[in-house]
């Protein structure tokens, strides 16, 4: 049986070892191999890698998007990639954009440059929601005017207009998703979920912005990875893809059930001054996904909340000590 290489870039974070370990797993196809490029920044871990460090059809290499010379050598033995590599923090890219623009556009025309040169037969780059813009009402459908409102969210809306560029230019196989937000274990505790849920399980206050009625669209990690591995193997080239979860809640709403879930009360919540251009709402359309690939989100919020708290309880050397290949491990801030 031919096994179809692909590269996975930013393997080592939340969204990418999931997508690995989902394709090396018991439940994954067993004609891929997987070679996972990561330069191991702050919010990678090696350990997420753990449960497929073994298999004969897994490799790692630790590198940077932005180096022509290697990206271009991996593409020569790849054929297909999935992007999902960026900085994407937004209170990060608020302080500081230029690392932002470096990974998130230039790598990203990297990359495509070499896969072109290359031949890859398909490239799923890996976007958000947020380069829509905050919506009032209503959800955004694919074919919605981008309106990013962060550096974070500008230069991802960047790298999506890039990647589509080379398939109406040259012709190169590119499928574009843009996800809602991800929640589930292994995520790095900076993110709204895992950072109120390791800091109350510590007895810590958590930081809730402005008034707390910011609204999001909950997606389980799992259900979003099902879905790139749909865009992969069935999506149309050209085409972007929104994915959705379905489950809509403001932050107080949100942060309301983790304080159920972790044991505490209000008392353990501060208000803090809102960020700089908080978006007040984000919502996808999914239906083309649903309706072109048969893509519906799967994991009940109540339960999937549930299995996060529980797992982050019961797995602090795995989210606490941030692992890179030839390094010792180091503590990760909560």
């Amino acid at each position: 049986m031919s096994q179809t290489r692909i590269l996975v870039t930013g393997g080592a974070g939340f969204i990418g070892s999931h997508y690995v370990r989902t394709l090396l797993g018991a439940l994954g196809p067993d004609d891929v191999t997987v070679t996972v490029l990561d330069a191991f920044t702050y919010a990678a871990n090696l350990a997420n890698l753990a449960p497929v460090a073994h298999s004969d059809r897994y490799r790692l290499v630790v590198g940077d998007i932005c180096d022509r010379e290697l990206v271009d050598g991996l593409m020569a033995e790849h054929d297909q990639v999935v992007h999902f590599a960026a900085e994407s923090h937004v209170d990060r890219s608020l302080a500081s954009a230029a690392e932002f623009v470096r990974s998130n556009v230039l790598g990203t025309q990297t990359l495509l440059d070499a896969a072109l040169h290359q031949g890859i037969d398909r490239f799923v780059h890996i976007s958000t929601d947020e380069v829509y813009g905050s919506i009032p009402a209503g959800s955004c459908s694919e074919e919605q005017p981008l309106h990013p409102n962060s550096p974070y969210a500008a230069s991802k809306a960047s790298s999506d207009l890039i990647a589509l560029s080379y398939h109406r230019s040259h012709g190169l196989d590119v499928c574009v998703t843009r996800c809602s937000n991800n929640y589930g274990y292994h995520q790095y505790p900076e993110k709204i979920i895992p950072l109120f849920v390791t800091r109350l399980l510590a007895g810590r206050k958590v930081p809730l912005y402005g008034d707390g009625l910011n609204v999001r669209d909950w997606l389980h990690v799992d259900d979003h990875i099902r879905a790139v591995e749909l865009v992969r193997t069935r999506g149309r080239a050209g085409e972007v893809y929104n994915i959705g979860g379905g489950t809509e809640l403001d932050n107080r709403g949100l942060t309301e059930l983790l304080l159920e879930a972790c044991g505490a009360d209000w008392e353990s919540v501060e208000y803090v001054t809102d960020r700089k251009g908080h978006d007040r709402r984000y919502s996808v359309d999914w239906r083309k996904a649903h309706i072109e690939l048969g893509y519906k989100p799967h994991v009940d919020f109540a339960e999937g909340l549930a299995e996060t708290v529980a797992w982050y309880r019961d797995n602090s050397e795995v989210w606490g000590r941030a692992t890179r290949p030839g390094q010792a491990t180091g503590t990760a801030p909560c």
